[in-house]
Formats: C-alpha cells, structure tokens, sequence
C-alpha cells in the first residue's frame, strides 16, 4: 500500500488478502499498540545484535505445505496460525520485530492509491476487527471487499474461495486473465 501510494503510477492493483490496519487491530494485536516504542527498540537491538554477528541459536524450520494439511484435516489447531508470538519460532527476531512494527504503524495516505483493490478479510479473525478493517479501507478509490470464514490463514482455511475470489477479480478486471480450470 505504501509503494502503491508513493508510486501510483507504477502499480496496476492491489490484492490485500488479511490486512491489519492499525485501526482495526483487536485482543493482543490492540494492546501492543501501545507498545510500538518498545517493539521499535526490539526490532533495533535485533538488528545491531545480528550486525556485530549476535544470532539466536536455534530458529524452528517450517513446512507451510506440512502446515497446511494439518490444519485442514484438524490435525492442528488453526488458533496456532492466528497467534502473534507462534512466528516467532520460525522467523529471526530482527524480521519479526520489523513485521510487528510494520502492522503498527499508519496506513498511507489512502486517498493516494488510485489503483483498483481486491481485499480480502477474515470475518472470524481475533487479530482485526471487520468492521473497522472495511471502514480502514472504504476509502481506496476502486475497492471491492470479500470476507471469508477464516480466523486469520485465509490461503490455509479458504484456499478455494481465495482463489475464486482472486480469479473472479481478475476476471472483472482483465477479461481472459484469470483460468477458471482446477490448479494442481
């Protein structure tokens, strides 16, 4: 959204699937808000820990194809993808931090961004709010909205209508674009 608004002429749409606009944050995700100084001096330290060759011993590998059977097959709980500090095993704290930052800082100007936007939101997510995430993004120029029952792993809880969604967009936009045939 941020290269879209400085660089409006450099970007065709946008496809946002779970955004978290500051605003719309909720539970544990609201809280740490008010900790966005503290997650910015984490994700510095990390950074200058990592620069004079400090790294943490172990970082957990992940199998997102693994993860994603799993979690279909109720194998695993999906509240393990939805919980803030559950990336944490499997991403360097430099990168985690950062990405924490990332949700916690403002939107762009959305006024700015004047590409067409496909959006897709978790209805049931414990991290944002629906309502306000629509209301965060009501404003891009060319927005259309699709909420899906998922808690917060829309391409491992909905991976067939996160497709349809994104084709039929697609479709909408580009006729001839977007295959409408199985994928393997």
């Amino acid at each position: 959204m941020h290269f879209a608004a400085r660089h409006p002429g450099r970007v065709a749409g946008l496809i946002l699937i779970e955004p978290m606009p500051r605003d719309a944050l909720i539970g544990s995700m609201r809280w740490l808000r008010r900790l966005r100084l503290l997650v910015r001096l984490a994700a510095l330290a990390a950074r200058a820990g990592n620069a004079v060759g400090l790294k943490r011993g172990h970082i957990g590998s992940i199998d997102l194809r693994q993860w994603d059977l799993a979690a279909a097959s109720g194998e695993r709980d999906l509240a393990t993808f939805a919980a803030p500090l559950s990336d944490l095993r499997h991403t360097t704290s430099a990168a985690y931090f950062q990405g924490v930052l990332g949700v916690l800082e403002p939107l762009p100007p959305i006024a700015a961004i004047r590409c067409p936007a496909l959006v897709l939101i978790s209805r049931l997510s414990s991290m944002t709010d629906p309502a306000r995430t629509r209301a965060a993004l009501q404003p891009l120029a060319d927005v259309e909205m699709v909420e899906l029952d998922a808690r917060h792993w829309i391409p491992t809880e909905q991976p067939e209508a996160m497709r349809a969604a994104l084709e039929a967009w697609l479709a909408r936009r580009a006729p001839g674009t977007a295959s409408a045939g199985p994928r393997p």
